[in-house]
């Protein structure tokens, strides 16, 4: 990412509507497949709406983001909900990924293709990655986001190379998004 991605990022934190407070509906329907404690990394978690849910289950929660507006506003949320979260300002696209071992990653609307070969090195054994993304089936519906921010239909599950996938779904299925759903573990 670009500093005029950092910008637009601090730029849309800074509107008060801008960041949703409640986690995203699939990833809590996902809870059962999701460890309730250890540590886990929010990739690009903005303002933090789905690490503050992970906090409240009972995992220590670090949240990596390249907008300072949006680690702020997951810091004031975490304070306001008796949490803990720590955060780190980083652009995952060109700086090194944040150092694990990590129990669980969680990348929720956010795609870049060579991080897929870094989750499973920082995943301890045992690790889960979480992806929710929409698929170009999206654009049916949706001008936004562009084909080139969105996964190929049924991409997904060839991304996740040297990881267990036990669960996947891709479909119509939150929010009026076209999203492929993703849980995989590393073994061990």
């Amino acid at each position: 990412m670009s500093a005029d991605d950092r910008r637009k990022w601090n730029a849309k934190y800074a509107r008060p509507d801008a960041a949703p407070a409640q986690p995203s509906r699939l990833l809590a329907e996902l809870a059962p497949l999701l460890p309730t404690s250890g540590r886990a990394l929010d990739v690009a978690g903005g303002a933090g709406r789905d690490a503050l849910w992970l906090a409240q289950r009972g995992l220590d929660v670090c949240v990596a983001d390249i907008s300072q507006g949006g680690l702020e506003i997951a810091v004031k949320r975490a304070a306001e909900c008796g949490v803990a979260l720590e955060t780190v300002l980083v652009d995952v696209e060109c700086d090194p990924f944040p150092q694990g071992p990590w129990g669980l990653i969680l990348s929720v609307h956010f795609l870049h293709r060579p991080l897929f070969a870094e989750f499973p090195k920082v995943l301890q054994p045992g690790g889960a990655l979480v992806v929710i993304h929409p698929t170009q089936a999206n654009l049916q519906r949706h001008e936004k986001p562009p084909k080139r921010f969105l996964l190929e239909d049924d991409e997904l599950p060839s991304l996740v190379e040297g990881l267990e996938i036990v669960h996947y779904e891709e479909g119509w299925l939150a929010e009026g998004r076209h999203d492929a759903v993703l849980v995989a573990r590393l073994s061990g």
